[in-house]
């Protein structure tokens, strides 16, 4: 004994959690664990200076509801894997034997190890006060945890939200850039007639601007040629009106004779004959860009209608190129949502891998408390042997109780004849005791009509004498 005391004393020496002071204890417990009038009727009194064994154990039994949802009525229940024939005899110890196999399964997550069924039968107040330390130091961890995981599982569902959000919106961009790309079989025909047509009005603009670019080309070698003879014109009537006015000066300062004035005047007249034909020449080069330049006023006109048409054509790309753009907008989207999802699946698979973590580690501690367990259910079972062996001697017991309970009912059966047969003599008696009482009264009566007989013969005799 003095052994398991100093190995006691060194585990409650080496606790991994803060003893709390009582008042704190009974305000934790009031506030997280207990409700109602239970609450309310719970204080300092109940933990110090001498521990009520029935407080701590509804107190224990509160803890375990919060903790594993194991409701207190459950422990009042007798295990039905055993044929027990008198239930009743096992009322007081039930609650206590599961609330302590509870309690040892409990514990050790708190870091208490030593718990022992004096805790629950006869406490004492340190002990009382470490254990709730222990379970209040667990309490704090389990609500710090739950927020956490609740914040986890928040964030989990928003992301949940979000990728669904996505994922409806990458299918709805899917279906609009299917829409978009495929055209439907009332418009394909017309989307064939119109591509034809644009074909064949490009390849149709194609030659007419080519002919265009000819005449335009043609039309500026003309006009070249135009403003060359016209300042060859006006060079050639410089040097005709210099000549003059040298011939003037000429004939005023010099006699000419007149074989050499004839030749220069057939000169002249030849010069004036050359000019006249290249005037003509001209003339007819004139009309014939006149001629031309019609021809390219009305290959204008048909240009216009042409580009506008092809203003029109240009109006229909351009929607076809919004429409390009927007399924261009639409697949940027769609990649942007992939990454977004890439995104969101890395940071499921870096919670899973945290998740897995977190299992490997509390599998690892269940291994460590397994272990514990086993030690502790061998003593359990210890404990349960000597159970066994009380419970033979009540089977003894309850034996006898039989015996004296037959016998008893033997004699409850015999005193049951034995009344009966009173009742009966008792009818009887009482029947005969009606009878005489009858007679008696007739008797009586008899007797006072003799008496007053007797006195009227007395009187008749004393008035006689």
């Amino acid at each position: 004994m003095a052994k398991k005391n100093l190995e006691i004393h060194g585990a409650m020496m080496e606790n991994t959690f803060p003893i709390y002071k009582v008042d704190a204890i009974v305000q934790f417990f009031r506030t997280e664990v207990l409700t109602g009038q239970e609450a309310k009727h719970f204080a300092k009194g109940d933990l110090t200076p001498n521990p009520k064994t029935d407080v701590l154990q509804r107190l224990y039994m509160r803890i375990l509801e919060l903790v594993y949802r194991f409701r207190p009525d459950c422990h009042y229940l007798v295990p039905l894997s055993e044929n027990l024939q008198h239930p009743m005899l096992h009322e007081w110890s039930t609650p206590i034997l599961n609330l302590y196999a509870c309690m040892c399964q409990f514990l050790p997550v708190c870091h208490v190890y030593d718990f022992s069924l004096n805790d629950l039968l006869n406490p004492k107040p340190k002990r009382t006060i470490t254990i709730l330390s222990g379970i209040q130091n667990f309490l704090h961890f389990r609500k710090h945890r739950l927020e956490i995981m609740a914040g986890h599982q928040q964030a989990f569902r928003a992301d949940m939200d979000k990728l669904q959000s996505c994922t409806k919106g990458i299918k709805e961009a899917e279906k609009k850039i299917e829409k978009l790309m495929t055209i439907p079989p009332e418009q394909q025909a017309e989307a064939k007639e119109l591509a034809a047509a644009l074909t064949q009005l490009k390849n149709a603009t194609v030659q007419e601007t080519q002919a265009v670019n000819a005449l335009n080309e043609q039309v500026t070698e003309c006009k070249s040629e135009i403003a060359e003879r016209s300042q060859k014109l006006k060079e050639k009537k410089l040097e005709v009106a210099t000549h003059k006015d040298e011939i003037a000066k000429l004939k005023s300062q010099i006699v000419e004779s007149p074989e050499e004035l004839k030749n220069e005047m057939e000169k002249m007249k030849e010069s004036i004959k050359n000019i006249k034909i290249s005037k003509e020449l001209a003339d007819e080069r004139l009309v014939e860009v006149q001629i031309d330049v019609q021809c390219t006023s009305q290959g204008e006109v048909e240009i216009q209608v042409i580009l506008k048409q092809l203003h029109d054509l240009q109006a229909s790309m351009c929607k076809t190129n919004q429409q390009k753009e927007e399924v261009q907008n639409l697949v940027a989207l769609y990649e942007s949502l992939q990454k977004e999802l890439k995104g969101l699946s890395n940071e499921e698979g870096q919670l899973k891998r945290a998740l897995a973590m977190k299992y490997d580690k509390q599998s690892k501690q269940q291994i460590r408390h397994q272990k514990k367990k086993e030690l502790k259910d061998h003593n359990v079972q210890k404990i349960l042997g000597q159970y066994d062996k009380v419970h033979e001697k009540r089977e003894e017991i309850v034996d006898q109780i039989k015996n004296i309970n037959r016998e008893t009912m033997q004699l409850k059966a015999k005193m049951q004849k034995l009344r009966d047969t009173c009742n009966q003599n008792t009818e009887k008696a009482q029947a005969i005791y009606d009878r005489l009482l009858t007679t008696l009264e007739q008797y009586h009566k008899r007797l006072k009509n003799l008496v007053m007989e007797g006195s009227a013969d007395i009187m008749k005799m004393k008035s006689n004498f």
